[in-house]
Parts: C-alpha cells; sequence; structure tokens
C-alpha cells in the first residue's frame, strides 16, 4: 500500500501546480510553437505534410522522455507542451491548407476529436482532474488531450485572424475577453474548476495563435512584422527564462502539523 502511494505521488509531481506562472508560460510556450511551426513549414519551405512528420517525430521524442521522468522537471514538461504546439500548427495547416478542409471544418473535426478523447478520458479514469493524474494511462490521455488541443486552438485562431474579420488583433482581444470571463467563472461561480481548467486550456491556444501571427505578419496585414524568424527567438528567450525561474524558485517542503498532547 505504502508503495503503491510513493508511485501515485511520483505521477502526480510530473505535472505542475496551476497556478499564475503556469498560464504565462503555457501562453508563451503555445505562441512560441505557433511561431516557430508557421518558420519551419513556410519561411524554411519544408511545407505542411514533412513539417508535420518531423514535429510529430519530436513530439514523441519528447513525450517519450516525459513518461521515463519520476518527477517534474521543467525544461522537460515545457519541451513537451512547445512540441505539441509545433505539431499542432503544422497539423492544422495540413488539414485547413493543404486538404483544403478550411478553418471551420478543421476546427469542427478537432473539436470532435478533442470531446472524444475527453470523454474516453473520463470514462476510464472516472476524473479530468490533472490533479488527479496518478497513472501512465491517465498521463497519456493528458497529453492526447493537449495535442489534440493546441491544434484545435491554431485552426480556432487563424479562422478568427483571416476568416472572421477581426483580424489578429481582434482576435486575440476576442479570446483574451473569453479567457478573463474564464477567470470571473472561477472567482465568481461554482462551475466544476476541472471544465474551467480544460476551457482555459483550450483558449489559451487560439490566443497564443492569434497572438503569434500579431508577431509575425506584416504591418501590411496588421501585424508587428517580427518575422517567424524575430518572434521565435524572442519567445524562447523569454520562455527559457521563466523555465530557468520555475526550476530554481524554492519549493518549501510541507511539514506535517505537530500533534498536540
Amino acid at each position: 500500500m505504502h508503495t503503491n502511494t510513493l508511485k501515485a505521488e511520483a505521477i502526480v509531481s510530473k505535472i505542475p501546480p496551476v497556478t499564475l506562472l503556469f498560464w504565462i508560460m503555457k501562453i508563451c510556450a503555445t505562441t512560441l510553437g505557433e511561431t516557430a511551426g508557421d518558420l519551419l513549414s513556410m519561411t524554411m519551405n519544408v511545407g505542411y505534410a514533412v513539417s508535420s512528420l518531423i514535429l510529430i517525430g519530436f513530439f514523441l521524442l519528447t513525450l517519450t522522455g516525459q513518461l521515463i521522468a519520476r518527477r517534474y522537471i521543467p525544461v522537460l514538461y515545457w519541451a513537451v507542451i512547445v512540441s505539441t504546439s509545433t505539431a499542432g500548427t503544422t497539423m492544422s495547416d495540413y488539414m485547413d491548407r493543404t486538404l483544403g478542409l478550411g478553418y471551420m471544418k478543421g476546427s469542427l473535426i478537432l473539436v470532435a476529436l478533442l470531446i472524444t478523447v475527453l470523454v474516453i478520458w473520463k470514462s476510464v479514469e472516472k476524473t479530468l482532474s490533472v490533479d488527479q493524474i496518478r497513472s501512465r494511462r491517465a498521463e497519456l490521455f493528458y497529453w492526447i488531450a493537449i495535442l489534440f488541443s493546441n491544434t484545435l486552438g491554431t485552426a480556432l485562431g487563424d479562422f478568427l485572424a483571416d476568416d472572421s474579420g477581426l483580424g489578429f488583433g481582434g482576435g486575440a482581444l476576442l479570446i483574451g475577453g473569453l479567457i478573463l470571463l474564464v477567470v470571473l467563472a472561477y472567482y465568481f461561480t461554482r462551475i466544476s474548476r476541472v471544465v474551467l481548467f480544460w476551457i482555459a486550456f483550450v483558449l489559451t491556444r487560439p490566443f497564443g495563435a492569434t497572438f503569434g501571427d500579431l508577431l509575425t505578419k506584416g504591418h501590411e496585414k496588421g501585424g508587428l512584422g517580427f518575422g517567424t524568424k524575430g518572434s521565435s527567438l524572442i519567445l524562447l528567450a523569454i520562455l527559457v527564462i521563466l523555465v530557468i525561474y520555475d526550476s530554481l524558485k524554492k519549493r518549501v517542503p510541507v511539514e506535517p502539523p505537530i500533534a498536540k498532547k
């Protein structure tokens, strides 16, 4: 019994606590995934299909390392987040552009896939809470859901930026407003925290996608004109600083209370 408890705690500790720092790093990582994915598929002219294969391979490599690890390692965890974002970017572009599905159809397919994964996860593990990931199977569900949510986020972000008429800035403001509503719901309603977490997790991806487009696109298209290379370098530097901070910050162990006599 004691051994099983230790194993459960080891799995749980591999997932970082959901704090403000978590969400800042998540938005930074997913935005980096957007710009780096575009850098590979478009700027370097590798193409969506080949880019997807390369980045899915990178995702599988980082995921394997994460599954093998016995504790939470910030650089490894966030490497997987970035890899799901870059793979999701090229996968979405391949579905929407190369296969000709368009942003709307691609988004609907990805919504269906994400819901399917979450339903199966809930039926097997009985919970979708990231605080209750106590088995490798649950961790696999977690990462598959993240991969689909990040791919969906790219499609939604591109739809808002290109087809909705809102533009990059307008799309980012809309998603930012929805995220603010989720935050308010967290503090002022009794809506399930698990439901709010996954809504926020999905929404931060299109926010990253639209924000990434805002950074990379030229001024004539409503962007800031940093390009995929410049934007990727800036975001990578910020994420590295945050990962180093997360790795070095002091974690005070929680001591059990002293029993009163």
